[in-house]
């Protein structure tokens, strides 16, 4: 039986506390059923140990069965080969699967990423390069209402694409603006109402909670 092993940081302020995004890849376990456990690296002191496995520092990354897998698109994806609940076997409905998993890390995240960054700043500054970034972030979210407003799930079924959709819609619906996409916003509440959800979520906020009472 393979060992699968998701490796998160030991502690992060509160802020980012529920979309560290090693949440995706626990909410896919649970989705798929699969046993995992939880490692932890700390933030403050990112060792070679940790570069080894994630490049660029960050987290999450898992290890199965002597693989060690970065970024959380291709640890979805491999996921979604271990477990027919979360991509399923027959050619056509892998790839609508694969292509949205992408669509959302590429085509949608490009823009909520940096939008995020100024809202947890707090700059609300008017520059054209703001404005811009609002645009761009209108124009993905007016193209993702006109697909959710004709189905329940990207993909047919609820797959690792949607893991990936969710978590990123989310992150713009925290700060209100999905009120203007209902059928964004009603996408939103379907996933984060999944109980496989709200097991990842509640794991997420009770792991960086222990390491608040060590921490002091």
């Amino acid at each position: 039986m393979s060992d699968i092993v998701v490796t998160t940081f030991d502690w992060v302020p509160e802020g980012p506390r529920g979309y560290v995004r090693d949440l995706r890849v626990r909410w896919a376990l649970e989705e798929a059923g699969l046993a995992y456990r939880v490692a932890s690296v700390p933030i403050a002191d990112r060792g070679a140990e940790h570069f080894r496995h994630q490049p660029f520092g960050q987290v999450p990354w898992l290890t199965d069965d002597g693989l060690s897998i970065f970024e959380t698109g291709a640890i979805l994806l491999h996921l979604g080969e271990k477990s027919a609940a979360l991509m399923p076997q027959d050619g056509g409905g892998r790839a609508d699967v694969i292509s949205w998993l992408f669509g959302a890390l590429n085509s949608v995240e490009m823009p909520v990423v940096p939008w995020t960054l100024y809202k947890f700043s707090g700059d609300e500054h008017e520059t054209p390069g703001r404005t811009a970034l609002d645009g761009f972030l209108a124009k993905r979210l007016t193209h993702m209402e006109a697909v959710l407003e004709r189905r329940e799930w990207l993909a047919g079924a609820f797959s690792v694409a949607d893991i990936a959709m969710v978590d990123v819609l989310r992150l713009v619906d925290r700060f209100g603006e999905l009120s203007g996409y209902p059928a964004c916003e009603a996408y939103v509440a379907r996933g984060i109402g999944r109980p496989a959800f709200i097991k990842a979520h509640g794991d997420q906020i009770a792991h960086f909670a222990a390491a608040d009472a060590k921490r002091g």
